[in-house]
């Protein structure tokens, strides 16, 4: 289950098929496969194929305004939020998907739900039991969420993990709806292992990646590494769909 989850990837995403595609045509002497990879590579990594694809990920679940957002029992924000350590006393370090936590603080005060749920993802650069969502809750706090309205939920290690410990949590307080907030482009998975795991609720997709009313330029066929990235983020998340959906 490992290989296929995490290792299998690594083999048919861009960057597995040009290595792949290299080392066949070096052990075969053969120049087609490495005519292949440069394809694959240019392909990949052209802002006109990876903003598109992340761009249809995330056009599954458009963006909402906070005023249409419909009263819960809690806010849900799902993790991988935290970047590297810094020390005590510094402004905390925030990964790309910061709006994850601004959106939680935001609609917490904004009364949308009583209490803010942070899940509780492990930080590899920590030597402690603590987790992200100890941490989040700490900051939060900083910012003037109160903290007997936040929790923090048993450790996680993936989606899966997080939808089943929300669903836990809603079972012990007697929740009947949660406002789950994610990355645009994490919506669709998150939405299936939620909805899976017997969770009601809504989606608040935020930190859109991809600007649907700009037209293509001749710069979108320059070879980017932003462009690499979206296409590797946008095929991990539809292989990742397609793996729970079979094994899950």
């Amino acid at each position: 289950m490992l290989f296929l989850n995490k290792l299998l990837p690594v083999f048919v995403l861009p960057i597995g098929c040009v290595v792949l595609l290299v080392l066949f045509g070096l052990w075969k002497k053969q120049r087609w496969p490495l005519v292949a990879a440069l394809g694959v590579l240019y392909v990949a990594s052209i802002p006109a194929v990876g903003g598109r694809l992340l761009g249809w990920v995330e056009s599954q679940h458009p963006a909402v305004p906070v005023a249409q957002v419909e009263p819960a029992d809690a806010v849900v924000v799902l993790g991988g939020i935290l970047g590297p350590r810094v020390g005590d006393g510094h402004v905390p370090n925030f990964a790309e998907s910061s709006e994850r936590f601004d959106a939680g603080v935001i609609l917490l005060q904004a009364g949308k739900a009583r209490m803010l749920v942070f899940t509780g993802a492990r930080m590899s650069w920590r030597n402690t039991e603590a987790t992200e969502g100890d941490e989040l809750k700490r900051i939060a706090v900083t910012r003037g969420a109160p903290a007997d309205r936040i929790l923090v939920t048993r450790h996680v290690e993936n989606t899966a993990d997080e939808a089943a410990a929300v669903a836990e949590l809603m079972k012990a307080n007697g929740w009947k709806r949660v406002v789950l907030v994610t990355t645009a482009w994490h919506m669709p998975r998150s939405a299936e292992q939620f909805r899976k795991a017997g969770v009601d609720c809504t989606l608040f997709p935020v930190d859109f990646r991809f600007d649907g009313l700009r037209s293509l330029v001749a710069i979108d066929f320059v070879p980017r590494g932003e462009a690499w990235q979206q296409t590797e983020t946008a095929l991990r998340e539809c292989y990742g769909r397609l793996f729970y959906r079979i094994f899950r």
